[in-house]
């Protein structure tokens, strides 16, 4: 099995270095980048490290290679996907593990599909610098099934979602709707309490909280009262928007919260509970689908 990358950065390479401790012999790949006078030798270096061959374009990759990943920015994905359709056909895998939107992933997969090639919508859900090829990967779409029984072998991490193209991406952006809006609510949160010296206290007292219970059980309680309570708690946020001001702190994190929980108590979920605080958020979410 030949495997070429479209796209060789960070990501390209730490799979690359994983899977050749693994004994896949032959891996290609082709960067926009290797020629560039500034970053092409740093592009180099890393192909060599990897005991990666370049090739001069998109297309001597999709000859060269059986299964096709591309590494790309999602911005750039669909691009990346339109400039080698007439190089694909019914031989070849062609996997995207891009950050990109799920609707981005089902065009991809419907540019492909007439050329007879399989699709794989793949999302990479750790570090690729400590885990490299056995990062834990998502993956979706027609070509699911071949792309695991080809990279099992090589000792991938691999998870099949659906027969969907967009299924695996979906997944690792709502869970990043959590993952980075609390890393940036948790740096809005240090700043007010470094300025006010009152850091030890503060961290203190959070971590009783989110300790006292599994992530479960705690996220549970937290969307559940929050439900019955938001007017309350809009009103108190509007005074820690108010603080954050005054401390010169942009309360970017804290004025969001703050219009969620407006619009949650627009709701009227409490009025619907009857003032009590629903068993599920399960309950709470479909409600306001409701």
């Amino acid at each position: 099995m030949r495997l070429g990358f479209i796209g060789f950065g960070e990501v390209s390479f730490e799979i690359s270095k994983g899977l050749k401790m693994e004994g896949l012999p032959e891996i290609v790949a082709f960067d926009p980048m290797q020629n560039d006078p500034q970053f092409g030798s740093f592009v180099k270096q890393r192909a060599t490290t990897a005991a990666v061959t370049l090739l001069d374009t998109p297309g001597a990759v999709i000859a060269a290679a059986d299964l096709i990943i591309a590494a790309v920015p999602g911005s750039k994905a669909l691009q990346a996907a339109e400039s080698i359709l007439r190089d694909l056909n019914e031989l070849k895998i062609y996997a995207d593990v891009s950050t990109s939107s799920p609707t981005n992933k089902q065009k991809i997969a419907a540019l492909i599909a007439p050329t007879g090639a399989l699709f794989v919508d793949g999302a990479l859900m750790g570090g690729l610098r400590l885990e490299q090829h056995k990062v834990p990967t998502l993956v979706s779409g027609r070509g699911a099934d071949k792309f695991i029984e080809l990279m099992r072998p090589y000792h991938m991490s691999l998870e099949k979602v659906s027969d969907k193209a967009g299924d695996a991406i979906a997944i690792k952006l709502v869970r990043s709707v959590y993952m980075k809006g609390i890393a940036s609510l948790q740096v809005e949160m240090l700043e007010a309490a470094t300025k006010l010296q009152v850091e030890d206290k503060v961290l203190a007292s959070i971590s009783n909280t989110m300790d006292a219970g599994s992530f479960m059980k705690t996220m549970n309680f937290l969307v559940t009262a929050g439900a019955i309570h938001a007017e309350r708690q809009s009103h108190e946020m509007k005074d820690c928007m108010v603080m954050l001001q005054d401390l010169g702190i942009q309360p970017t994190m804290t004025e969001a919260t703050m219009m969620h929980l407006q619009g949650l108590a627009s709701k009227k979920l409490k009025d619907r509970f009857q003032g009590n605080v629903p068993a599920k958020w399960e309950d709470v979410i479909q409600n306001l689908a409701g």
